[in-house]
């Protein structure tokens, strides 16, 4: 039987689903069924739980008890455009934090 913070979690994930589930919908103009939104909010939560896994084997591998940026850019190698957005990311949060540590010395 799964915790209650793990049921508060996938509670809070499918009210998520649903939220993006609704605002595609109207978009559309189409309806989605509870019965959907509960497979999407499932699917969605396994892939979540597998994502955690590999993160945590990487950071393991890499001798860290911490999952870091490299693990998520690991992670994302098999989808191009993934990685390039996150690279990207990570690469603008890089130069803010030392354009910040510049202008305090």
């Amino acid at each position: 039987m799964a915790s209650q913070d793990e049921q508060e979690l996938k509670s809070a994930l499918w009210s998520v689903v649903n939220d993006i589930v609704d605002k595609e919908s109207i978009k559309q103009t189409r309806n989605a069924t509870p019965q959907f939104i509960g497979a999407l909010t499932d699917m969605v939560w396994t892939q979540i739980e597998s994502v955690a896994v590999d993160l945590e084997s990487f950071s393991r591998h890499a001798g860290r008890s911490t999952i870091t940026t490299d693990d998520v850019l690991l992670l994302a190698r098999r989808n191009e455009d993934l990685h390039d957005i996150l690279k990207e990311q990570v690469d603008e949060r890089k130069a803010d934090r030392v354009k910040k540590g510049k202008q305090r010395a």
